[in-house]
């Protein structure tokens, strides 16, 4: 294990695990992490990984006396469907929408190891200040992959993406999974880039920022995912494996953790320092975190408020095979729970003053 004082690791060390007793078996698939010898969950890739993060966000506060980034809790909208309106439509017998909404999760953690390929300019080329010994530096150096990893899997050892299907097929007991699901959550996903706020940066500049920026709003927005799947599929009188099914969703939390972390970390570093255009002229690194996040945080929103609600009600009326489908969403819809997004974000709320969404 690392000295508390260490900064600096290899990528080896990054990428290397805690010693485990018994691997995690999902399928017939070992999976990352294991179970150590009291039988608790150990993630993956945490032997240094999470005590280096630790050490960079101490020195981090120590040496710029500012906090570390934060997604401010009070923007993280609830998931939608709420978790009443999902047990009932599963206890009415309408099993496909949860079936799509658990196999896009999957999908998406699929996409994760896209973070490996994202190119990383030298930092002495857009960063003035030093950057050894912090996480910043580390990117490359086994953070990126090791996220990959989690997320996609490596090599013969299965990751979230698998996780997340085991989960889904043990709850609603081997689903029939539609070849349509894919190719329409790469369709609503586009191809678009979207317009550069810092074009003095450069695109490869602009692109890791905003990229890590969108990552970290995505991992802080699925915690209430988690929470919502984990209840639901928790629930013996809607899941066909409520303790397995479960613990799959926790392992998967427990695992994100350093994802959250390190990103954070990384972006509270930039903010802290002067970043520098292509003809070398001083931008401030935290007005482009703060405005890359937040443009990230009202896509989040954005979707979550206005695109996800219609998207869900539609899924709903296609999949159901139900005599009373009006019925059907009267009840699904009395079940709704409002939620009023923050005043400062009081343009993305739905027309009716309050979105609608779950809890």
């Amino acid at each position: 294990m690392p000295h508390e004082s260490q900064l600096n690791f290899s990528k080896e060390e990054i990428l290397a695990n805690v010693p485990t007793r018994e691997p995690l078996i999902v399928k017939g698939v070992k999976c990352h992490g294991g179970f150590d010898a009291d039988g608790h969950y150990r993630s993956p890739r945490t032997a240094f990984r999470v005590p280096a993060i630790k050490a960079w966000q101490e020195q981090h506060v120590a040496t710029s006396g500012t906090p570390l980034f934060e997604i401010p809790a009070d923007t993280i909208s609830p998931q939608a469907p709420n978790v009443a309106q999902v047990k009932f439509i599963l206890r009415s017998g309408v099993r496909e929408p949860m079936v799509r909404w658990l196999s896009e999760i999957a999908i998406v953690e699929g996409f994760g190891a896209m973070i490996r390929e994202l190119p990383v300019p030298p930092l002495a080329t857009f960063i003035r200040e030093n950057t050894a010994g912090t996480a910043i530096a580390h990117l490359t150096g086994g953070l990126f992959e090791a996220h990959a990893r989690d997320e996609a899997g490596w090599t013969e050892e299965g990751g979230h993406r698998q996780m997340w299907d085991a989960a889904r097929d043990a709850a609603l007991s081997n689903p029939a999974i539609s070849s349509e699901i894919y190719a329409n959550l790469i369709a609503q996903r586009g191809s678009s880039q979207p317009v550069a706020l810092f074009p003095e940066l450069g695109q490869q500049v602009e692109r890791l920022i905003r990229f890590m920026a969108n990552v970290l709003a995505i991992e802080v927005f699925a915690t209430s995912t988690f929470a919502w799947a984990e209840e639901i599929l928790s629930d013996p009188e809607v899941s066909d494996a409520p303790i397995d099914a479960a613990n799959l969703v926790r392992f998967i939390r427990s695992d994100e953790s350093p994802h959250v972390e390190y990103l954070r970390t990384a972006l509270s570093e930039i903010q802290a320092r002067t970043l520098l255009t292509v003809d070398g002229k001083p931008v401030s690194g935290r007005k482009v975190v703060n405005d890359l996040a937040e443009r990230a945080i009202r896509g989040m929103l954005r979707h979550r408020l206005n695109e996800r609600p219609v998207m869900v009600r539609d899924l709903i009326r296609k999949t159901a095979n139900v005599k009373d489908i009006d019925g059907l969403m009267r009840e699904f819809d009395a079940l709704d729970t409002p939620w009023t997004p923050p005043a400062r974000y009081a343009d993305l709320a739905p027309e009716r003053g309050a979105a609608r969404v779950g809890n």
